[in-house]
């Protein structure tokens, strides 16, 4: 018994009260949901239309940010998270706050449930990546290296190109041409191309990461996958090349037989 009684007592000693052990937790999880922010996924808010009707004005969408940190790129269909490549947002208008707004901003950033003020950062579809060639005429639909996309993501009414028509641009490696899927309402690629002379590329680097899925509102809750004209291409040409990767196959274990019947004449 009294063992058990001095046992008791040393616990109770040892036992941190709660005004010192509350604190210590949430600076864990602030530590944790910076790492996460940092490292990890971030929350993003759509500040316009220029992604409907994929993602609507006030969205909180969940960007993965790990990836890249592994040297992958981001591929064609994918949705993208990007800073400012160079005054894409000069003319936008600047969303007024007042001052709790702006404090709950600043909180919710420094944890990542929301970017934060100073950060111009887009959000658009990757259509082509470094070495592609991307047609785009008014009345015809997007082509890459040839194919053309079939993009139902489209905002209904808009039209793939009419606005903004470039013909044909080469996309430089290590650079993104990206589109918005409300094509009549999105400043993107086309016409950073067509305003300011060639400067209508993203840079790789430039890209804070891939959308994965809407958050917020919880009704709208969805996933981004890379949308099925983006696969075809890639499809195809496995297919195309199916015949030559056998005989390749067939070619090479034939030589190797030819090689162990010799070894074992020898």
């Amino acid at each position: 018994m009294v063992a058990t009684t001095g046992a008791a007592a040393r616990a109770r000693r040892g036992r941190r009260p709660a005004w010192v052990e509350w604190p210590l937790l949430v600076g864990v999880a602030l530590v944790l949901a910076l790492g996460i922010k940092t490292f990890f996924v971030q929350a993003f808010s759509i500040p316009s239309g220029s992604m409907q009707n994929t993602l609507q004005e006030g969205d909180r969408v969940l960007v993965d940010k790990l990836t890249p940190w592994f040297g992958s790129e981001p591929e064609r269909g994918e949705v993208v998270v990007f800073h400012d490549p160079g005054d894409w947002l000069k003319d936008q208008p600047v969303k007024q706050q007042n001052a709790l707004e702006r404090r709950t901003q600043q909180v919710l950033s420094f944890i990542g449930l929301m970017p934060s003020a100073d950060e111009k950062d887009l959000i658009k579809r990757v259509i082509a990546v470094g070495g592609d060639t991307v047609e785009c005429n008014a009345g015809g639909p997007v082509k890459v290296n040839g194919v053309a996309l079939d993009e139902p993501y489209i905002f209904p009414g808009a039209t793939p190109c009419g606005d903004y028509p470039v013909g044909s641009v080469k996309v430089p490696k290590g650079m993104l041409w990206v589109m918005g899927d409300h094509r009549n309402g999105s400043q993107d690629s086309r016409f950073h191309q067509l305003q300011r002379s060639g400067d209508g590329f993203v840079p790789v680097s430039n890209v804070v990461g891939r959308a994965l899925v809407v958050a917020w509102p919880v009704n709208r809750w969805a996933t981004l996958p890379v949308p099925e004209t983006f696969k075809g291409p890639g499809a195809l040409a496995a297919v195309a090349t199916a015949p030559l990767a056998y005989w390749v196959r067939r070619r090479r274990a034939a030589e190797g037989a030819e090689r162990v019947d010799t070894r074992s004449v020898g």
